[in-house]
């Protein structure tokens, strides 16, 4: 059937994804409409849009959760499409058939085919009628040591929301709780359903396309399977070490899927690959997924621009293009994974990542995807992740390396990040080699996150170049000028004391004698570029000064990115508190409180008290050691800061 042109199009929908749209529909000549709320008024999808339409009230729930005000919106704006982009309602089938009922283009499949696949159970059951290979469901009230380790889901939604993974049967009823209540949080769905864990398996998925004529394309594989918290980090195309046997049952499966249930647009059929090479299906994402841009990168692609002709009813060719080279995506989070995956909060004062352009003579090129742009503020609503950033080459070897120096060279100051992560995960000898499965970082982690051998030595060579930058003459000053305010003998040794993650680290030098630093000549000193001669070979250091705030931020390709903070240093909220403290490790919302917690209820070290939820997911929150509990200040419901005091547990006395 034929449609109407698209003249304007509405992302129902923010950060990255909204503004990786609105790159296509500016392309296309189409108008743009943003919607955002209260957090996101000065956001970069905003700034990008033609218009944006206010969505009042700052939790998702209130905002970009609200169908009936997105599809307001973009009447209000004279939009004729939505599209959902990932997340938020891009699988909501009511919010699919609002959409069209309001007279709008829905950038997406059919609502009966969002419905069919919303519930990975019923989804699993269409499946199994198809011929698709499926693992077989554990009733989690009948489950036995045989049947473990199993693996708790939310029946609906993604994203690793309400999932966990349950090795001890005692267990078996608190992840079953846990799981429900944070489906129904995140989804209004509490439904959890339990099949078994499979072991060092893979996450491998297709990627299909199908337009309103009967054409449906396999584009190739994808692996997803490094993942933290269920969620995926690192995502390739194509899959690799897939024998072509199994790699053609997947994409007859996937396009059976699609099939099975009339699909029309982009959308994703995931699996899960035992060690053995059996292939069996996980559920059906009915929409764009995060990781699209490294299948765009090899086969010549853009999904955006092919869903917008579909929705418009154009037909596909009947095969789809020959696919080109190897591509790797890396999902750069505002995260300390060295502290659980904390999430992190704060302005991103400069986010840098080479990019958009050759990378040397394999031909590789680096693509970043952002929704941030230096000086905004990453919140604590909305997920952490900063940036996708994708590389491609000609090999899978070349498109690794190309990736890992990107991420390597980027700048990026004001937040702890996973970008260290990524570039040893990227360069470690089983991701080299290929040999992926989802549990890399169970077994990598610790080791991923240990501070280099000379940490010290190289953090003591970044606070020099940052005492040195910081000595620098001013543009139009003369050196005289600029140290006069650090003491009288200018010709003296001056002294500068940084501290960086808790360390703190004293710097002695001479700005007027650049001979005066053992084993470490300097060979250049300015405002925000030092070069410094170490061991006979040639370090720059880039130094940047945050104009508002002490920190100084040094990065440099032999010791990596450093945030120093002059000595004194602003007090840690744990320092002003007494000992059995419990502080809000991030700002979030207190969605949980365990049973029957009151003052006065005896508790032991280890024992879950509290969860906060920030930025999409749960944390934690556990008394520091056995005793008494003495005050409780978080009620179900409250938003708290980072370092509000939540609870006081006063230590029983050694026996």
């Amino acid at each position: 059937m034929t449609q109407q042109p698209i003249t304007s199009l509405l992302v129902a929908n923010r950060g990255e994804i909204a503004v990786r749209i609105f790159r296509t529909a500016r392309a296309l000549g189409l108008a743009t409409v943003a919607v955002h709320s209260d957090p996101d008024a000065d956001a970069l999808h905003v700034r990008e849009a033609d218009a944006a339409v206010r969505l009042p009230g700052a939790a998702p729930a209130d905002t970009y959760l609200r169908g009936e005000l997105v599809i307001k919106a973009a009447l209000a704006a004279g939009a004729d499409a939505v599209h959902p982009g990932y997340g938020f309602l891009s699988e909501n089938a009511g919010f699919a058939r609002e959409v069209v009922a309001a007279g709008l283009t829905w950038i997406g499949p059919p609502p009966e085919a969002i419905e069919a696949m919303a519930s990975k159970t019923r989804a699993k059951e269409l499946m199994r009628a198809a011929g698709v290979p499926l693992l077989d469901p554990v009733d989690p009230a009948a489950a036995t040591p045989a049947d473990l380790p199993l693996l708790l889901k939310a029946a609906a939604g993604g994203g690793g929301r309400g999932m966990r993974v349950v090795r001890d049967l005692d267990t078996l009823k608190e992840s079953l709780d846990a799981a429900c209540a944070e489906a129904a949080s995140a989804f209004g769905d509490g439904e959890v359903f339990a099949e078994p864990y499979v072991e060092r398996g893979r996450h491998v998925e297709v990627q299909i396309l199908a337009d309103s004529h009967g054409t449906v394309w396999a584009l190739g594989t994808r692996d997803c399977s490094l993942q933290r918290r269920h969620q995926k980090v690192i995502e390739e195309a194509p899959a690799p070490a897939l024998p072509d046997s199994l790699r053609e049952s997947l994409h007859a499966a996937a396009v059976a899927a699609a099939r099975a249930v009339s699909y029309q647009g982009a959308g994703t059929v995931e699996f899960l690959v035992t060690a053995d090479g059996r292939p069996y299906f996980l559920e059906m994402n009915t929409r764009l997924q995060v990781e699209h841009p490294v299948t765009e990168a090899v086969f010549g692609l853009d999904l955006v621009a092919l869903q917008l002709r579909i929705a418009e009813g154009a037909a596909l060719p009947l095969t789809p293009p020959e696919s080109s080279g190897h591509a790797v995506e890396a999902r750069l989070y505002a995260e300390d994974p060295a502290q659980d995956w904390r999430p992190q909060t704060g302005v991103l004062h400069t986010l840098a990542v080479p990019g958009g352009g050759p990378l040397g003579e394999a031909g590789g090129t680096v693509r970043v995807d952002t929704g941030f742009a230096d000086g905004d503020t990453v919140g604590m609503h909305y997920d952490p992740m900063l940036a996708k950033v994708v590389a491609h080459a000609p090999t899978r070897a070349e498109a690794v390396r190309a990736l890992a120096h990107a991420l390597a060279a980027a700048r990026i100051h004001g937040l702890t990040t996973n970008r260290e992560l990524l570039v040893r995960s990227l360069r470690h000898p089983e991701f080299a080699a290929g040999q992926l499965d989802t549990g890399f970082y169970e077994r990598h982690l610790a080791a991923l996150t240990e501070p280099a051998p000379d940490t010290a030595d190289r953090t003591a060579l970044a606070a020099l170049a940052a005492a040195l930058a910081e000595a620098a003459p001013a543009p139009g000053a003369s050196l005289a000028l600029r140290l006069g305010g650090w003491r009288n003998l200018r010709s003296q040794p001056q002294t500068r004391r940084y501290t960086v993650a808790g360390t703190e680290y004293e710097v002695r030098y001479n700005p007027l004698d650049p001979e005066d630093h053992p084993g470490v000549r300097v060979l250049s000193a300015e405002r925000h570029h030092v070069a410094l001669e170490v061991d006979g070979v040639r370090r720059l250091f880039h130094v940047k000064h945050n104009s508002n705030k002490p920190e100084v931020y040094v990065d440099s390709p032999f010791t990596g990115a450093h945030t120093l903070t002059p000595v004194p240093r602003f007090a840690d909220p744990q320092d002003r508190t007494e000992p059995g403290s419990l502080l809000a490790p991030m700002p979030g919302t207190v969605v949980r409180v365990a049973e029957g917690l009151a003052p006065g209820a005896a508790v032991t070290a280890g024992q879950p008290l509290l969860w906060l939820e920030a930025m999409k997911m749960e944390h934690r929150i556990v008394s520091p050691a056995s005793g008494t509990l003495t005050a409780l200040h978080a009620t179900l419901g409250r938003q708290v800061e980072f370092g509000a005091l939540l609870a006081v547990v006063q230590e029983e006395p050694p026996a």
